[in-house]
């Protein structure tokens, strides 16, 4: 399993219209097939404010979650839930 884990993990764009979303992109390490993207999917869409989660999968290297939501989520909560799929968030997308 990696270890690296770096504090500065989401790349957001924010809007300051009202009803705004905000997305965040994360990277996340373990993931190898389509119930991992389910597990993890299903882990952030259930966060309070999340609209939205679409997961790229790259099976055995690091895959992408964008994650629209109403407001900023705490990246504490949002690795939280990555690890109860059972998975590693990383850095995130250059």
């Amino acid at each position: 399993m990696l270890r690296n884990r770096k504090k500065d993990v989401p790349t957001a764009s924010r809007s300051t219209a009202a009803g705004s979303t905000i997305t965040a992109t994360y990277e996340i390490a373990g993931m190898t097939c389509g119930h991992c993207v389910t597990a993890v999917t299903d882990e952030l869409t259930a966060l309070p404010g999340v609209d939205n989660v679409r997961v790229d999968l790259n099976a055995g290297g690091i895959s992408t979650a964008t994650v629209a939501s109403k407001a900023p989520l705490e990246l504490d909560t949002v690795s939280a839930a990555v690890e109860e799929a059972g998975y590693q968030l990383m850095s995130a997308p250059k």
